[in-house]
């Protein structure tokens, strides 16, 4: 089987970091992307994942694709409902059939631990079932049909899948939408943290270089036609996140706001099939993990403010 690596989505947030891993593990890779990855030492494909023809030459030769590509920001979501469902849904569904029409290797799903939206229960794992009778946001819902659409992949084609359900993550190059990184804007900006309810929401941040680790071990025999969890070591809620930004940043104020529509609940998520069948775990905590986030923060706001000087002075 060939060593090639594809990966959609392979020029963001998690994509790139997934990127580094593989390449740094000695993996061909190839990007399924319509913007240009980070780096140079990989081949580039530009392709949309809504257009399965221009996707079946592109994985092929592949001994395994992950799909990463999606609209993750429920933010996003809820403001175009229809666009989401196309890009997570159909996206998925023309991963896994570009990979059958090519007889390439397995689909690697990023899904997500939201999709435990839609079950009951207060400690949930891989085999806790969905239920329709939940207030759930529209997003659990495309990830759970990706999810499915992968297993009837394997039903009726007898196509491989993984499903990975990842935690929060977070580290260097996460959007400026996600949370971490709103709250370094605003406090380094001097502004107040504005939480969404009352902050005692949790969640299980996953530091995204510990997430790159489990698409490596994801790769293992053993991994094939499973749905693991990898999310972060405890939960930490949104209250702690602000406080440990103002320790980062100085003295910041803390405001609250309304609850989001749709919002996680809380619940506990079991890492134990991630640990017992590929002998991943967690190891940066929150503490660690925002200290380094932070400081790449810092340091790519300075390299591009320093880009946008030299190209002003250039003018």
């Amino acid at each position: 089987m060939s060593s090639i690596v594809a990966v959609t989505g392979g020029a963001g947030f998690i994509g790139s970091n997934v990127v580094d891993a593989l390449v740094k593990a000695g993996r061909t890779v190839r990007v399924l992307d319509q913007t240009r990855p980070h780096r140079d030492d990989v081949e580039w494909h530009p392709v949309d994942i809504l257009d399965v023809d221009s996707l079946a030459p592109a994985v092929e030769g592949t001994e395994a694709t992950f799909h990463l590509a999606a609209m993750a920001d429920v933010n996003d979501i809820y403001a175009e409902p229809a666009r989401a469902v196309a890009v997570n849904v159909q996206g998925t569904v023309n991963v896994l059939e570009a990979a059958r029409r090519a007889d390439a290797g397995r689909v690697i799903l990023a899904s997500t631990m939201w999709v435990y939206g839609a079950t009951v229960g207060d400690v949930v794992d891989e085999d806790t079932p969905f239920t329709l009778d939940t207030d759930r946001h529209l997003y659990i819902t495309t990830k759970i049909a990706s999810e499915f659409a992968c297993r009837d992949y394997l039903n009726l084609y007898d196509r491989p899948f993984t499903v990975l359900r990842y935690g929060i993550p977070y580290g260097p190059r996460m959007r400026e939408t996600t949370v971490m990184s709103a709250f370094f804007r605003r406090a380094l900006a001097g502004e107040a943290l504005t939480i969404d309810g009352d902050g005692m929401q949790s969640r299980n941040f996953v530091y995204v270089e510990d997430l790159a680790r489990a698409h490596l071990l994801a790769l293992l025999p053993q991994a094939e036609n499973q749905v693991i969890n990898v999310d972060g070591p405890v939960p930490v809620t949104i209250r702690q996140v602000a406080e440990l930004t103002a320790e980062l940043v100085g003295d910041v104020e803390v405001s609250f706001g309304p609850s989001r529509p749709g919002d996680l609940k809380p619940q506990t998520v079991l890492n134990d099939k991630a640990r017992e069948l590929l002998g991943w775990e967690p190891r940066v905590g929150i503490e660690d993990g925002m200290r380094r986030s932070f400081e790449w923060y810092v340091a790519s706001r300075a390299e591009a403010a320093e880009r946008q000087f030299g190209a002003s002075a250039g003018n």
